[in-house]
Order: C-alpha cells, then structure tokens, then sequence
C-alpha cells in the first residue's frame, strides 16, 4: 500500500474482487509450503501421536478408491475428501499449537492464517457428533 502526499491511501478499498483462476494459482503456490508443514509438523516430537495417527489414517482415506461420495458426481464428489482432510489438519494444528505451526511454517504470516481459517471452517461444518469421535 502506497500513501499520496497527503497520506492518504492509494490503494482502492474494500480490494477488488479476485477471480477464480488467481485464486486457484495462490492456492498452487502455497500448496508446497503446507505439505512441508505437515511433514515438519508430523515429525515433532510436541505434537501428540494420536493426532498424527489421525492425519495418516485420513491420507489413507484421501488415496482410497473407496470413498463416502463416489468421485464420479461432479462438484461433490472431492467434497467428502476436502471436508475430511480439513477436519484432521486442522484436529492435527490444534494438537501442535500455535507457536509450533508457526515454527515449522515458510510462508507470509498472512497466509498460514488464511489456511488456519479455511481448515477451522472445513472442521466446523461438520455436526459436533461426527467431530466428537476424534481422539483428544
């Protein structure tokens, strides 16, 4: 963000709207920094075992032919697989902590609480039953 003389900003608020495909390219480019987190993250002795036999439960899953919502529906399909691998990351950041996430992360601040928000959201659509079968 740039100030004019008069210090004023001039940068047009709110942002303009981004689209699909910057969106999508964003995500391609952090995507290599959250597999390096969960490698890092998995192997850290502070975060509990429970969590992390819960991460590679659910990549067995995500790899699995088998699946809640056969892949063939369009649009749905890949929805159980994000729901689900959104839940366990996040059920596995939570068991880490803050400090620790933060720790192992390369990327901008800014985006690890992007990806923090996003994996909260996935867990929280779930009904608190499903949610409750989690080890603590």
């Amino acid at each position: 963000m740039t100030m004019n003389e008069v210090g004023e900003s001039s940068e047009e608020y709110p942002p303009a709207r981004r689209g699909a495909r910057e969106l999508a390219m964003e995500a391609v480019l952090v995507l290599p920094n959250v597999v390096k987190l969960l490698v890092r993250v998995t192997r850290d002795p502070r975060v509990p075992i429970k969590r992390k036999v819960v991460l590679a439960a659910v990549m067995a899953y995500v790899v699995s032919p088998i699946d809640l919502i056969p892949d063939f529906f369009i649009g749905i399909g890949k929805l159980d697989d994000l729901i689900i691998v959104a839940i366990a990351l996040n059920h596995v950041m939570q068991g880490a902590g803050r400090e620790v996430v933060t720790e192992h992360w390369d990327g901008s601040e800014d985006s690890l609480d992007l990806i923090l928000s996003a994996l909260e959201w996935g867990a929280e659509i779930v009904p608190e039953p499903l949610r409750q079968f989690l080890p603590s």
